[in-house]
Parts: C-alpha cells; sequence; structure tokens
C-alpha cells in the first residue's frame, strides 16, 4: 500500500522538471537531436517484474506509434548506438558510469525518479532511475511524453535533460466505474481497460478506484464484454501489474443496517469480493448517493467490514464520506469520529459532491490524525458540484450534464483551490466524455504550478503527434472557451470549429481514427451545429412575435363583443387576427425543420458513429445502446429546440381555438406583454444572464466553483416541460443548502404598493421554498411550489419597501442533505401597484 502522508511528499520535494538544461553530456549542443531508431533497452540488475513492466511499456508504445521495435536486453554493457536504461536508483548506481551519477540524484520521496543523457565512445544514452517502482515507471511516462515519433521514426531534443521530479500530491487518481450509466466504460474490453489505465499512468496517476457488482445501477447492460464481477478482477490485476493503487468504491445499498441480519448478510457480500479481487489498497464507503444510512450504523457496519477485508488485504484502509447527510447526521458524524475507538479502525475521510460542509469546514472539524481525500465530479457540465458557469440553456438542452466537456482552466482553478488541506484526489467519473479532465488533474496533481497550455501541449504531442500537438491543445482550450459566454454571440464557436476543420483536413489517418482527437472534433461540429440552430430559432421567434406586434393596428375591446354586434367592432381595421396568427404559426414551424447547417449536423452524426467505433461512446440510445438520455446520449437531443418557438407555437394554437374571435387581440396582447412588468416594475429572468439586474451575484464562479456562497444556474434535462412552458421556466437561478438566493431593489418608490409575482421552477420540485424580505418580513412561509410551474403573486408590505430599497431572501428547509439543491426561481416580476390604478 503506497498512500504515504502528505510530509513524506513534500519533504526534499524538487520539482525540476526540465532543469539544468546545461550541456551536461560530452559532445552535446542545443541543436542535437538524438535518434533512437537503433535503440535497445536496459533494466536493472536483478530487475522486479514492474521494473521490467515499465520497459515494456516504453517498447510497446514506441512500437505503435512508429513501427519500430525496441528490444530489451538483459543488464549489462551495451554497444548500441542508443541504449536507454531503466531501473531502480538502489540498482542502477551499481551498473557503471552511464547510470552512477543519475541514481545518485535520486531523492529518497516516495515516486520520484530522474532522467539524464550523454554520450561516449559507445554511443548516445539515456537514463531512467526512480525511487521505487513507481519512480521507474512515472518517469518513463516522462520520456515518452517528450520523444518526437514519426513512420519509422523517434527522436529527442538531448537539451531536454537532465530531469528530477516527484509528486506534489501523494495520490492522483481516478474512477473507473464499469456499469451501464457510464456512456462508455461498460463497453470496454480487458484490452481496452488495460490501455487506458497506461495512459493514465504514463501521466503520473498512481491509484483507480473501480465498483463493486451491486451499486445504485442495473446489474446488466447489453455492452458488457464480461459480467461485473469478473472485470472487476481484471481491473484489479491490471492496475496491480503497474503498480498503481486500488480503491473501491462500496456504497451501503441495503435499506437497514440497525437490523443485525442485514448487518451479517453485507459482511458476507463484501468479504466474497474482497477475497477475489487480487490487490485492494483502500475501500471507500460514500455516506449517500447511493446509501443513505445514519452515521452511528453506518459506522458500525464499516468497523466490521474493515475486520473482513483485512483478511485478504492485511494493509487495506476504510474510508468514509459523510455525502448528503443532513446537519444533524454531519454532528452525529464528527462526534463518531472524535471517539477512541474509531481511531483504530477508520483511516481516512473523503470529501467531494453532496457535502453539506466545505472541504475547509470538514478539515477544521476532523481531527488532525484522518488524512482527507478529495473527490471531485470532473464529469458532469450541470447539476453538479462544479457547474459549468453560466452555462447557455441551448447547450443544457442539447449536450446536456454528461458531454464531452474538457475544462482545463477550470479544473486547474478548483484543483488549486481543493487540494492544499488534501492528500490528492481520486476523481468521480462517469464515462470517457471527461477524458482530458482526467490528465489535467494528473498532470497538475503532479506539479501544480505548471501552466495549463503545457500539460495540453504534453496530451496532445502525446496522443496526436508532434504535428498536432499545437493546434489540438490550443483547440482544447477553444472549446472550453465555446461555453463562456451566451451562445448566440460567442465568436469563439466558429473560430474553433475552423481551428479544428484545418486539422482535420491535415491530419494523418491514424489522427483522424484516434478517438481523443475525435472527442474534440465531435464538440466543435456539435457547439457550432447549436449556435447556428439557436440564431436561425431565434430569429423566427423574432420574426413571428413581430407579426402578432402587428395586432395594434387592429386594436381589441376590454370586454367580450355584445350579441350581434359588427365584426367590424372587433376589427375596425378591417384585419382578421386569425391571419395574424396564421402568418405567426408558418413562420414558427419552419423552427421546427431540420437547421439549414445540415451539413454541421451530418458531421456531428459521423463522429458520433466514429466514437461508437473507437472507443464505444453510447451517444444515443436506441442506435448505440446508451441506458438514458441523461446519461451522456446526446445524439438525441441534437435537434432539441433551444428557443421559445414550442412554447409560442402552443399558445398560438391555443389562441386560435379560442371560440370568441373578439378576445384573440387581447390574447395576443397579453402573450406580448407576458414579461412586462408595467409603469415603475421591474422583471429579472434570473436562468438568463444577460437579464438578471437584481440578483445578488455573490463571490463569483472563479472565487467560488462550488456555487456555495453564489447562485448558479440550473436547467431542466431532460426537458420535462416541453411546448407548455417558455424557456425562462426551464433554466432558474438558485443556491445550495441552507444559503439564500438574494434580490435587491433600489430606487423604489417609497410611497406605492409593490406585489410580487414568482415563478419558482426547477429539477426539485418536492422542495419547499420560503421568502422573506429585508431578512425579517416573511412574505410566504415554507412552501411546496406548484408543479407544473405556473405565476404566483405576493403582497410586499409597505413597510418593506418604505426606504425605497427592498432584499428578498428565498430559503429552502434548513439542515437537509441530498444534493443542497431545491431553492429555485425562474422569473421574479416586482410591479408597482400604485402605477398600475391600484392593481
Amino acid at each position: 500500500m503506497h498512500w504515504y502522508s502528505r510530509r513524506d511528499f513534500v519533504k526534499n520535494a524538487s520539482i525540476t522538471l526540465a532543469a539544468h538544461r546545461a550541456h551536461w553530456f560530452q559532445g552535446a549542443t542545443p541543436a542535437e537531436r538524438i535518434d533512437l531508431k537503433g535503440c535497445v533497452l536496459v533494466p536493472s540488475q536483478n530487475p522486479t517484474p514492474r521494473e521490467l513492466k515499465a520497459l515494456t511499456v516504453l517498447s510497446e508504445e514506441c512500437y505503435k506509434r512508429s513501427g519500430l521495435t525496441w528490444k530489451v536486453q538483459s543488464s549489462g554493457k551495451s554497444t548500441a548506438p542508443v541504449t536507454i536504461y531503466a531501473g531502480l536508483a538502489s540498482s542502477m548506481g551499481k551498473m557503471g558510469s552511464r547510470t552512477q551519477s543519475v541514481a545518485a540524484s535520486v531523492g529518497p520521496a516516495p515516486e520520484t525518479y530522474a532522467i539524464h543523457a550523454g554520450s561516449d565512445g559507445s554511443g548516445h544514452w539515456i537514463t531512467v532511475a526512480g525511487s521505487d517502482e513507481r519512480g521507474v515507471l512515472f518517469g518513463v511516462g516522462q520520456l515518452l511524453r517528450l520523444i518526437d515519433f514519426g513512420r519509422q521514426v523517434a527522436t529527442i531534443d538531448h537539451g531536454r535533460f537532465p530531469i528530477h521530479s516527484n509528486p506534489r500530491y501523494p495520490l492522483r487518481g481516478h474512477q473507473l466505474g464499469y456499469r451501464p450509466k457510464t456512456n462508455a466504460y461498460d463497453a470496454w474490453t480487458v484490452e481496452i481497460w488495460d490501455q487506458y489505465i497506461r495512459d493514465l499512468a504514463i501521466f503520473g496517476t498512481n491509484a483507480i478506484e473501480i465498483i463493486p457488482p451491486r451499486s445504485d445501477d442495473e446489474p446488466d447492460s447489453p455492452l458488457f464484454p464480461l459480467p461485473p464481477a469478473q472485470m472487476m478482477v481484471e481491473m484489479s490485476r491490471i492496475a496491480d501489474s503497474y503498480g498503481l493503487d486500488v480503491s473501491v468504491w462500496y456504497p451501503a445499498m441495503d435499506k437497514d443496517y440497525a437490523d443485525p441480519q442485514t448487518v451479517n448478510a453485507a459482511v458476507a457480500e463484501w468479504e466474497a469480493v474482497f477475497k477475489m479481487l487480487p490487490r485492494v489498497d483502500v475501500v471507500f464507503v460514500p455516506g449517500g448517493d447511493p446509501g443513505h444510512t445514519e452515521p452511528k450504523y453506518l459506522m458500525s457496519l464499516l468497523q466490521k467490514q474493515k475486520v473482513g477485508l483485512r483478511k485478504y488485504h492485511p494493509r487495506a484502509q476504510m474510508w468514509v464520506s459523510p455525502q448528503s447527510f443532513t446537519a444533524d447526521w454531519m454532528e452525529e458524524f464528527f462526534s463518531i469520529v472524535s471517539t477512541a475507538e474509531t481511531k483504530g479502525w477508520l483511516d481516512g475521510v473523503v470529501v467531494g459532491p453532496q457535502s453539506r460542509l466545505t472541504l475547509q469546514e470538514v478539515r477544521r472539524r476532523l481531527p488532525a490524525q484522518y488524512p482527507i481525500r478529495f473527490y471531485p465530479d470532473i464529469t458532469h457540465s450541470t447539476g453538479c458540484q462544479f457547474p459549468v458557469p453560466d452555462w447557455d440553456v441551448a447547450y443544457a438542452l442539447t449536450e446536456g450534464r454528461e458531454t464531452i466537456n474538457p475544462r482545463p482552466v477550470g479544473e486547474a482553478n478548483i484543483l488549486r483551490k481543493f487540494l492544499p488541506e488534501t492528500i490528492g484526489f481520486i476523481s468521480y467519473s462517469e464515462g470517457c466524455n471527461d477524458d482530458l479532465n482526467k490528465f489535467v488533474w494528473s498532470g497538475l496533481g503532479w506539479d501544480p504550478q505548471r501552466s495549463v497550455i503545457d500539460v495540453l501541449r504534453d496530451f496532445s504531442h502525446y496522443f496526436a503527434g508532434k504535428e498536432q500537438a499545437e493546434g489540438l491543445s490550443h483547440g482544447l482550450m477553444s472549446l472550453e472557451e465555446n461555453w463562456e459566454a451566451p451562445l448566440a454571440t460567442n465568436a469563439s464557436v466558429t473560430v474553433t470549429l475552423a481551428q479544428f476543420q484545418d486539422m482535420e483536413r491535415n491530419a494523418a489517418p491514424a489522427v483522424l481514427g484516434n478517438w481523443r482527437f475525435q472527442q474534440a472534433l465531435y464538440r466543435a461540429y456539435y457547439d457550432a451545429y447549436v449556435q447556428s440552430r439557436l440564431v436561425e430559432e431565434t430569429g423566427q421567434v423574432e420574426r413571428a412575435l413581430a407579426v402578432l406586434r402587428r395586432v395594434d393596428e387592429i386594436g381589441w375591446m376590454p370586454e367580450p363583443l355584445q350579441i350581434g354586434a359588427a365584426p367590424s367592432a372587433a376589427s375596425p381595421n378591417g384585419r382578421d387576427p386569425m391571419l395574424l396568427l396564421e402568418e405567426a404559426r408558418s413562420i414558427l414551424q419552419q423552427s421546427m425543420i431540420q437547421s439549414a447547417s445540415g451539413s454541421l449536423r451530418q458531421r456531428v452524426l459521423e463522429l458520433g458513429e466514429a466514437l461508437f467505433q473507437s472507443i464505444r461512446m453510447q451517444l444515443a440510445v436506441d442506435r448505440y445502446r446508451g441506458e438514458a438520455v441523461v446519461r451522456g446520449t446526446n445524439l438525441d437531443t441534437l435537434d432539441y429546440p433551444v428557443s421559445d418557438a414550442p412554447w409560442l407555437l402552443n399558445r398560438i394554437s391555443e389562441i386560435m381555438r379560442e371560440p370568441d374571435t373578439a378576445k384573440q387581440p387581447a390574447a395576443i396582447g397579453a402573450l406580448l406583454r407576458r414579461t412586462d412588468p408595467g409603469p415603475g416594475g421591474f422583471y429579472d429572468d434570473l436562468g438568463n444572464v444577460a437579464n438578471r439586474p437584481h440578483l445578488d451575484l455573490g463571490e463569483g464562479a472563479e472565487r467560488d466553483p462550488e456555487f456555495r456562497a453564489t447562485p448558479l444556474t440550473g436547467f431542466l434535462y431532460p426537458d420535462v416541460l416541453g411546448s407548455h412552458a417558455p424557456l425562462a421556466w426551464k433554466r432558474w437561478a438558485e443556491s445550495l443548502f441552507d444559503a439564500p438566493l438574494k434580490m435587491h431593489y433600489t430606487g423604489l418608490d417609497a410611497i406605492a404598493h409593490y406585489r410580487l409575482r414568482v415563478v419558482y421552477s426547477g429539477d426539485q420540485p418536492t422542495k419547499k421554498m420560503r421568502l422573506v424580505a429585508n431578512e425579517q418580513i416573511e412574505i410566504h412561509p415554507y412552501v411546496q411550489r406548484p408543479w407544473p410551474p405556473v405565476p404566483q403573486e405576493f403582497d410586499i408590505p409597505a413597510a418593506a419597501t418604505a426606504g425605497g430599497e427592498l432584499t428578498l431572501s428565498w430559503t429552502r428547509e434548513q439542515g437537509q442533505g441530498g444534493s443542497g439543491r431545491g431553492c429555485q426561481v425562474s422569473e421574479v416580476w416586482l410591479i408597482n401597484t400604485r402605477e398600475q390604478g391600484g392593481r
């Protein structure tokens, strides 16, 4: 078990990658490159199986990228033109002048490595020496990332050396859940898993997390190549072959752990799993999502499970998270972990999604002897721990919460803010949609001071080759920028697509068939297609509304026509409101027809097929057997409406069905004035970042990426309201846990009476909310919102606005657990009834 303390890693840390670039070896010039074509690989004396594994990785990855065969020879003197030595520093120091000084330079910290290069009368040499087996593997990974490969070509710039490096954080891992709800993992074979785990290790990952056969998912998938239990064994074996730690995410799924029979059955079930696994270093049990067990019963269960775990894995550890706990359960949890009994068996605490307290608050409350592991959600885009800030609703309704989501700058910001209180991380992932994010976390977990673009260049160079490295690294940054502004006006989208189309035209077939390149290409085309549709649909909606505004030329009567009245009374200018409705409906129906950007759409579909063939991404439910639309199958929502067109069509149809045509002009007028707060009033569309001037924006997403003190924007995905609700009801502002959602008004009429109209929407319709004015005047108590949403109205007491200002604060019921969501508001009108005649 290799989960060292932070002190072990920080002590003597010297992350000096590519430092000391002086011409250390004889005959070197700055422009010289080492030709590795005739290279041989030499291990240390009496190498361990994992030392040899590192050399196998080096040889096999070279062959895949160049076709060159690097043979591993037994330890001894090499006469090849280029020799690469790799092994433990303790052994390399005994192998002669080519390795002695390198071995001596390797520090004692775990996972440290050094790489030096030189030349002598027999040829060039490169030596990789590690402080331990992982140090050897990570050093080999660094060397692979520096080599320029081509067809029958492999060269490296000698100016890169010497290198001395060791990681900042001792734990750098990723959850790899073989189960149906992921968007690809359930279709991966043993060979794919081996390559993926190897890829992660080459970039410094030192742990993976697997899941048991029984979790909060279906027990089977039509795409499983092996049963879950058998694949769990294989993944544990693969990780062990590389020397990586194996964590098991093991939710406590049974209903009642207060029942001794349930506990006994659970202990037996878990023991059977532990027995079959070749390697287990840690078992992590989440307190919720899934599972919902009071701490005193949960902790008692885990104490018993620790005994069963140690039968088969004597050094394995037991960790737990207070995930989804209520306020009362959090207090109970902290009381339990402070007891002497718990100190005897609990090894650490995990902090991740759905934690009521921040990581920093947990650290302050937790006894010092317990390390904290971070469990960041890097896989979701909305409705999650780290949602995309101010995401456009068009993206939310189409690409969804599990889309391909490279967020290098955002993920780097999160890592740098949260990791200092921890030993490191194992990320939460539900598929390969977050692939780039994993490598950003692994790279920056090794060295948090590295620039993000440097990590992306490393990634792009290794997976796409030297020719595409610069273009792809900047293209990946651009994909994140596609999500940073209102989509309709975001010029980055078309620029990003042009970048990728240029790479697409010039890339070699091997790059075009590379699934990582395909993922980025898919996102570039998908973003551009959604933007094109948004512009088209929005334009058609504006055209339809312009037609309806001609109702002013017709006029309408405030009261129904009397029987026998002349038709001209309703249409004094001789125009029939039905004609306006028909014309507007015809325009809107065009927006429901396939977009003019058919070529973009076709390319998205082609890339969706390519991704299924290359990496088994399931981007559609029926065609690719994805589990559900919410599980990343965004080809099924590719053409989902992104404007108010469906709702307007529905309302127009309702008005057209009105039997009393004299009421139609008034109904059209009400439709056009739906968001109008009237004279002296105010309107906020809280889910629209461009139209919420009175919302208290809090700290902001950069300082507060978890949105604990910043209102976040939420969305319905998939959309359950359909054409029966305007777009404004499918997005909202919300606060989390016990934090209030606040609005503030100034410049109010001090002698006026105001009335509040509000729409409570959201994805948590059963949660109750309370509204208070100026922190003390209750406007309404905790109430459950009407569902489907409808506008509600409440009087604002005159005392609340007498000073010319007003603060509104919404909260959900306090002390609850779960996701923290529920305080969700879509639209707010503050109506000046004095200006509207006492209305």
